[in-house]
């Protein structure tokens, strides 16, 4: 991703300094700021928090906090009691419990031996989801128009995203494609990040509110929708960002190409079905409160809901695999009955 001329990583690791940096995505798009974190604990805050968002970012900060508890502490015990510590942060995004556990099990020959597989891990998410671009631009013809739902871009993984990366080829190619951006309540990921993005990248977007959807699909102004994932059971139900199973059903109704675009390490083959997801519920703040700037520039934040109500805040939802086109993903266009003899099971 280029800002301002200069390339940058979602999140990176400083072996030396033992310090993990990253964007701080809670500042964004109104204020581009770098933070750096010294200690497992911190990292992990920052996944908790939401600083760092997104399956693939999530995935490889934790693999990277895991690596800063094996150069901070000695005893088996204390490593172990870190993992769970990073582990505890947030529940249903697989490729942090991927991480955690190849970095844990690999620290088990050395801190060296864990710096380098947290290392991979972040490598290897960013040469998956440049692949997943390279097998998505071939569905998207010149002028296409696409609607994406919260945020899967290059912010929500290490680079190049997963949703967004066929879109960032396609307009490399010259095909100029369109993106519906949904806001994405209650956090606005889609309005504030991956409209960053595209503004970034010199790519046609508009912004529209989240049941603006079925309007536009009506109206036969959608050609596709590609969403991200945060985790893909075996029998290819998928979780991700609250409100996707809505836009799945109505792109179903209307006969729009639904397609699911994920690296291999958010397949779990361990997780028989979605019903079998744990979904994350997050505080009713993030619901009730709304954070922007004022008239003069300022960020503010102010309570949208009426005083006194209290809300609900599940973070995620579920689509079955039954309104699932296909998957674009590292190996390519996969149905959902293909995912258990293309992944073994084993990122």
């Amino acid at each position: 991703m280029i800002i301002d001329n200069q390339h940058y990583r979602t999140v990176w690791f400083s072996p030396q300094t033992n310090t993990v940096s990253m964007i701080n995505q809670v500042k964004l798009p109104f204020e581009f700021e770098l933070v750096h974190f010294k200690n497992y604990k911190a990292t992990a805050e920052a996944i908790r928090n939401m600083t760092i968002r997104g399956a693939g970012a999530i995935g490889a900060t934790a693999g990277f906090a895991m690596a800063q508890a094996f150069a901070e502490l000695s005893s088996e015990d204390d490593i172990a009691e870190a993992r769970s510590f990073i582990e505890a942060t947030r529940p249903t995004a697989v490729n942090l419990f991927v991480a955690t556990q190849k970095v844990f099990k690999a620290g088990q020959s050395g801190m060296k031996q864990a710096i380098e597989m947290a290392q991979l891990i972040a490598d290897d998410d960013a040469a998956a989801c440049k692949r997943i671009g390279e097998h998505g631009d071939a569905l998207i013809k010149s002028n296409s128009r696409i609607l994406t739902h919260c945020n899967a871009g290059w912010l929500a993984f290490v680079d190049y995203g997963s949703a967004l990366s066929p879109v960032y080829e396609a307009q490399s190619k010259g095909k100029h494609p369109f993106v519906y951006v949904d806001e994405t309540r209650p956090r606005g990921q889609g309005a504030r990040l991956t409209a960053f993005e595209l503004y970034q990248n010199k790519i046609e977007h508009r912004v529209i509110a989240d049941n603006a959807a079925a309007f536009y699909m009506a109206q036969g102004q959608v050609d596709m929708v590609i969403t991200g994932a945060d985790r893909i059971a075996a029998n290819g139900d998928v979780a991700n960002k609250i409100g996707t199973l809505e836009k799945a059903i109505i792109a179903k109704e209307f006969g729009i190409p639904f397609y699911v675009a994920a690296p291999e390490s958010t397949f779990d083959l361990s997780t028989a079905s979605g019903q079998d997801i744990q979904i994350e519920e997050r505080p009713d703040d993030e619901l009730l409160y709304h954070e922007g700037l004022d008239e003069n520039g300022e960020l503010r934040t102010i309570r949208m809901a009426s005083p006194g109500s209290r809300g609900l805040n599940p973070a995620f939802d579920v689509t079955p695999a039954k309104y699932i086109t296909a998957f674009i993903t590292d190996k390519g266009l996969i149905q959902p009955d293909e995912i258990k003899k293309t992944f073994n099971g084993e990122h």
